[in-house]
């Protein structure tokens, strides 16, 4: 056959498809254009030049990675739906004489000439927009913008390279299809196998058995350790649950309620219910797709922004004053040094030590089974991770302003988060009694206690020889013999003042060759606001990504839904059902099926709540309220997106239906 002839037929099925094909190549070209600006910033030599370049980097790679799986994932989908919509027509081309050698020609131009748009359009929009997504990030982070233009080569060749395999893969997956079927069973198209699906219990009960699972890890998961291993777990096992209870617990749930004749024998059930039931085995992983991807968005933009807006309660949390001085192992000679550094450094500055607050402990992390703590070098496990930190009576007494008359071999403890059962503190063979429970430590907790992500457990021995020998059973013949130390104080100045004095404190302690160090506040400022500017920008892009594939889902289950029902409710009207019942009909089945993704997924966000505090406390994020008002804000954002998006599809579904 003539090049030009199949030239003409793709360019005619094309325009002929243009309901199906232009929104496919608007996100198409979305997504490329997505991929390509992250890939920009990740060669730009902007980001290069920066302090934590390697860090944005890593962040923005993982981005890439996130939007090259998920393009993968989205347009194979999409394109499920274009071949399943023109299986007909090239099963009549295939009655008429065209072999199937042909209609895969055609396929191939088509193909090429859509990825060649997609691609093109995705990649001039790209460069369009890179400069704006640079000054975004660049603001985000707050840092000033440059002048320049960049069009990093690596950055267009791996776009071009990845979304060209991703429609080839497409082009191989649509050739397959026809090649398999055969002509009866093409002119079929998307009616074949419309049977109504058995209720398959098993299936809901295994959906709900995972669901559950997943929930209950969520809402049980208490140590921020925990949560890092649990909570994939807990998201695997709620994807799974969701697509087999909108598969299989679905149909078992509309089959219960059509043995309910009171409430299924009315216009409007009868006709809803009857559709979803006949067709919901199809209807069902698009379903479940919105409702996981409606989670994903809500999820990934409120731990986000809530990150990027509880900055200041971070550095809060993570810094109780303004100024802290850190020594490992030091002795009482080098801690006077240190002092006078703090000392010498602060009059330099012009600037007197406000609220110093100072500790001399030792803090180690060990495996607690009830009352007894074993050595965590080699049996680490998250679930049952404790930390314990020593200190002497002395310093107790010095902290808080209580005598603690304590004999060797006796202990004080002050559980900040666990329990510790019995009257013995077992440490792996070395025993200490436990003479006294503290019920608070009004001094201490205030400071100290911010963050926590284990079990945490104070232990205030008679003096330095108990706290040697507890470390010797946990950590072994080789533990240190002295003592952490930490001054904290506030400072009351401007912010390059802070951020002189803590580098001068740094040098200084250098210099005095003490394994030490200093850190500040405002010194930690910018490399914080990266990692979280970076991860709130990831936010912003991920979540209008996932949004993105959301609409396109629910745009073409609604055009599947509406060339399915067409035929149905033409029937129905020449039996007897007025026009204003068809349609109220059509508005209950579109109501009942559309938002029930959107109520499933703010369950399973409800439910996630506890687990996704527990993994923002990892990133010194303690600030609760606000992250459960940026949730809530989010939500009804979504919400109302949600809404505009049936809206607009609805339109068409109606449309078609007519």
């Amino acid at each position: 056959m003539n090049s030009r002839l199949f030239l003409k037929l793709a360019v005619t099925n094309i325009r002929n498809h243009a309901q199906t094909y232009y929104p496919y190549v608007l996100a198409s070209s979305a997504a490329v254009m997505m991929f390509y600006d992250m890939l920009y910033l990740y060669f730009s030599r902007e980001i290069g030049g920066m302090a934590d370049s390697s860090a944005l980097r890593l962040m923005l790679a993982f981005g890439c990675i996130v939007i090259g799986v998920f393009s993968f994932i989205l347009l194979l989908y999409v394109n499920s739906f274009l071949i399943k919509r023109r299986k007909k027509e090239f099963g009549l081309f295939n009655v008429l004489g065209m072999e199937k050698k042909h209609i895969a020609r055609i396929m191939l131009t088509e193909t090429l000439m859509v990825a060649a748009l997609c691609i093109g359009l995705g990649l001039v929009a790209g460069i369009l927009f890179s400069k704006l997504a640079m000054l975004l990030l660049l603001n985000i982070l707050g840092l000033g913008a440059s002048f320049g233009f960049e069009v990093p080569l690596p950055a267009v060749a791996i776009t071009v390279i990845l979304f060209g395999a991703l429609f080839l893969i497409n082009l191989l997956y649509n050739v397959v299809q026809v090649r398999i079927s055969r002509p009866a069973e093409l002119l079929k198209g998307g009616n074949v196998g419309e049977k109504e699906p058995r209720t398959k219990w098993l299936m809901a009960l295994s959906g709900a058995a995972a669901l559950g699972a997943g929930y209950y890890i969520a809402l049980t998961t208490e140590s921020p350790l925990m949560a890092l291993n649990q909570f994939f777990i807990a998201v695997l096992l709620v994807m799974v649950g969701t697509y087999g209870l909108f598969t299989a617990g679905s149909i078992a749930i509309l089959k219960s309620l059509r043995k309910n004749k009171r409430f299924y024998y009315r216009t409007n059930p009868f006709i809803a219910i009857s559709g979803m039931i006949y067709r919901m085995k199809r209807n069902a992983a698009g379903l479940a797709s919105i409702c996981i991807l409606s989670a994903a968005v809500i999820i990934t933009l409120s731990s986000t922004v809530s990150l990027y807006a509880g900055l200041e309660d971070v550095l809060r949390t993570r810094y109780v004053r303004e100024i802290a001085v850190y020594a490992s192992e030091v002795s009482d000679e080098n801690i006077q040094h240190l002092e006078q550094i703090v000392a010498e450094e602060t009059k330099r500055a012009g600037i007197v030590p406000q609220n110093p607050v100072s500790l001399r402990s030792a803090s180690l992390i060990a495996m607690q089974e009830g009352n007894v703590f074993r050595g965590a070098r080699t049996n680490f496990r998250a679930q049952n991770a404790a930390m314990l930190l020593f200190m002497t009576a002395s310093e107790y007494s010095r902290f808080e302003g209580v005598r603690a008359d304590l004999a060797e071999g006796e202990a004080l403890v002050y559980a900040m988060k666990g329990e510790i059962p019995g009257d013995t503190l077992d440490l792996d063979g070395f025993a200490l009694r436990i003479r006294s429970r503290l019920d608070k430590m009004e001094s201490f907790a205030p400071i100290f206690a911010k963050g926590i992500m284990t079990k945490t457990y104070v232990v205030i021995t008679a003096d330095e020889r108990d706290i040697f020998r507890a470390r010797q059973a946990l950590e072994g013949a080789d533990a240190p013999k002295l003592l952490n130390y930490e001054y904290h104080f506030d400072t009351q100045a401007d912010r390059g003042t802070q951020v002189e004095l803590a580098a001068s404190l740094k040098q200084a302690i250098k210099g005095a060759s003490i394994d030490g160090h200093a850190d500040g506040r405002e010194a930690a400022r910018q490399s914080f606001m990266a990692i979280y500017g970076i991860l709130f920008f990831l936010g912003l892009f991920l979540g209008t990504l996932f949004l993105l594939g959301t609409v396109l889902i629910i745009y073409y289950k609604q055009i599947s839904e509406g060339y399915d029902d067409k035929d149905r409710f033409a029937i129905m009207q020449k039996v007897g059902l007025t026009r204003d019942e068809i349609k109220k009909a059509i508005r209950f089945q579109v109501l009942a099926v559309f938002f029930l993704p959107l109520v499933t997924a703010v369950c399973h966000i409800a439910a996630a709540f506890p687990v996704i505090t527990k993994l923002l406390a990892l990133f010194n994020m303690t600030n609760v309220p606000l992250f459960a008002l940026c949730t809530a804000l989010t939500i009804v954002a979504f919400a109302v997106c949600y809404t505009l998006i049936y809206a607009l599809t609805a339109r068409t579904y109606y449309r078609i239906v007519r």
